[in-house]
């Protein structure tokens, strides 16, 4: 038997992860690719997997390319075929078309599952994984994103649009697109830009108030705060409080030299701590120490009839802005 060329294309595809962007882009390149060898709009079919019927899918596939080498069959949300139809996809890749390249989109297909396995068999060429970035990848990503638009961002620019927008690389790469064409000169988009033109369309993260607050920017934590959605204040309470014991710690490590020990004693990976030392520095002992003091009547009060979103407010800016709590 010869060996399929290097270069060739396989009779199917499974492109299947949550990273939207990636996904798009990966069919895009199909699309183009199979786009020079002929009039792709004459040798595509696509179908709609909570909709389509396994046969119809089979008959595309077994239709013969028209002044081309191959024609394209892309099945979106392939997952969501009803098993029946799944079967008779499986039994077709078993001798799939040469001709025709099967593409099967979806945001995840276990690997277990006889359809991820059937395509497999195809070669590990087959399977396109489309994980999405891990968050603290994103700014980074970012900025070679803004590459593609021919503009440069600044890395808190990078940051804020993180912020503002979140993880679907979609999003970003749109609002990318737009900053870059509303830039003049060559200088980087700045975070000013970037806070003048983007509206937050994502629900900020709980994580995201905390780190707010470790910075003791109270701006910031502000209007990290209003866009909780619907976060659970007590949820939110919690992990500014377990925080607050986490940089008393930092700061008893770092008078004893050993802050090393810091990840082992938290149980986390390093990543999870690499600011903790700069946050530690920004407050006093004595600033944690009454922090957590009046955590505790602070949490007697959001249980016993006061509004918690507002006591627990009035309770963090006393303790950024250095101003007893009073009730």
């Amino acid at each position: 038997m010869t060996s399929r060329p290097a270069h060739s294309l396989l009779p199917a595809y499974l492109v299947t992860g949550t990273d939207e962007l990636k996904r798009q882009t990966v069919v895009k390149r199909l699309r183009d690719r199979l786009s020079a060898e002929g009039d792709l709009s004459m040798n595509m079919d696509t179908f709609a997997g909570d909709t389509a019927e396994g046969a119809d899918i089979v008959a595309a596939c077994n239709t013969l390319p028209f002044l081309s080498e191959h024609r394209l069959v892309q099945v979106d949300a392939a997952d969501k075929l009803k098993k029946a139809d799944q079967d008779l996809v499986i039994g077709y890749l078993a001798s799939a078309n040469p001709s025709t390249v099967l593409c099967l989109v979806t945001t995840g297909l276990a690997k277990n599952t006889r359809l991820y396995k059937a395509v497999k068999k195809l070669g590990d060429a087959a399977i396109v994984e489309c994980a999405p970035p891990k968050r603290r990848d994103l700014p980074a990503l970012v900025r070679s994103m803004a590459m593609a638009h021919g503009a440069t961002i600044t890395p808190s620019g990078a940051n804020l649009l993180v912020d503002l927008v979140g993880e679907n690389t979609v999003e970003l790469d749109a609002q990318l697109q737009k900053l870059a064409l509303a830039h003049r000169g060559e200088d980087p988009i700045t975070d000013n830009e970037v806070a003048s033109m983007v509206g937050r369309t994502s629900e900020a993260k709980p994580w995201e108030f905390v780190d707010a607050f470790c910075t003791r920017n109270i701006k910031k934590a502000l209007a990290v705060e209003s866009h909780l959605g619907d976060k659970s204040v007590f949820g939110v309470f919690s992990m500014t409080v377990t925080r607050i014991r986490e940089l008393m710690i930092v700061q008893s490590l770092i008078e004893r030299g050993s802050i090393g020990q810091l990840p082992e004693i938290l149980h986390v990976p390093s990543w999870r701590v690499k600011n903790h030392a700069r946050w530690a520095r920004a407050f006093t002992k004595q600033e944690l120490h009454e922090a957590l003091k009046s955590a505790r009547d602070t949490e007697q009060a959001m249980k016993s009839g006061s509004d918690p979103h507002i006591a627990f407010q009035q309770w963090w800016l006393s303790v950024l802005s250095g101003r007893p709590l009073r009730r």
